[in-house]
């Protein structure tokens, strides 16, 4: 299944994000194969990082939470609540993806 996995920061946690993002960055790697796509929710000025959205391919979502728990940001306690849900690709992409 798809989930999509919607993390927004803690107030004052700017700093540590981009200290533990070396970490996260390595983590998310590691499951390349399994992810829809990933990056950083921003202000509309599109520079404030606000949080992230994870759209990754988990057999449920126990295995989704056993995942976060290891994560990095989450473990640094940069994310507060993780907002979790299904998702059901309806379309197809075209838009949205950086350059090769």
């Amino acid at each position: 299944m798809i989930f999509t996995i919607f993390l927004m920061d803690r107030p004052g946690t700017a700093d540590l994000r981009v200290q533990i993002r070396p970490e996260h960055r390595a983590y998310l790697a590691k499951q390349a194969d399994r992810m829809a796509f990933a990056g950083p929710l921003t202000s509309d000025d599109g520079q404030t990082t606000l949080g992230s959205l994870l759209v990754m391919e988990f057999a449920n979502r126990g295995e989704v939470e056993d995942w976060l728990k290891n994560e990095p940001f989450t473990i640094a306690g940069v994310y507060e609540k993780p907002i979790i849900h299904v998702f059901n690709n309806m379309w197809p992409q075209k838009a949205g993806f950086p350059p090769a």
